[in-house]
């Protein structure tokens, strides 16, 4: 009796160990794809004016469609949503980053489930930069 106690014992431990390790690891997973897709919502530009930044972050928003649900330069935060067929929600936030440097993150919701795909933050930011580069240029 006391050698099945103990071979139940050790199938116990052996089980908990191998669910302990596939749970950090898919811990960790979650991890990595989380700084990945922080480094496709996030981009640093360099200007040190935050003002144009969020005016770029506006207008760059209404030429993607969307509509400025709100706008706050003392934080640093516009959100727009755009309807076309469905309900995409994007919240830019910018901040500086030293004295030189506005870092602009952008975080998008379908419906209410986050976007992970890299394609509608990589067409935000294409149009960003374009808007940036011609603010900076002072061409309208």
């Amino acid at each position: 009796m006391n050698a099945l106690r103990l071979a139940l014992a050790t199938s116990l431990a052996v089980l908990t160990l191998t669910a302990c390790k596939s749970t950090r690891e898919h811990l960790l997973d979650s991890d990595q794809s989380q700084i990945a897709l922080r480094q496709i919502q996030t981009k640093a530009f360099d200007t040190a004016d935050k003002e144009k930044t969020l005016r770029s972050v506006i207008a760059t928003l209404q030429d993607l469609q969307f509509v400025i649900d709100k706008a706050d330069l003392t934080v640093g935060v516009v959100s727009g949503t755009k309807l076309s067929g469905y309900q995409l929600k994007m919240t830019v936030t910018v901040h500086p980053r030293g004295d030189k440097q506005m870092v602009v993150r952008a975080n998008a919701q379908y419906n209410i489930t986050p976007v992970t795909d890299p394609e509608p933050y990589q067409q935000f930011f294409a149009a960003l930069q374009k808007a940036m580069f011609l603010t900076a240029h002072d061409v309208d």
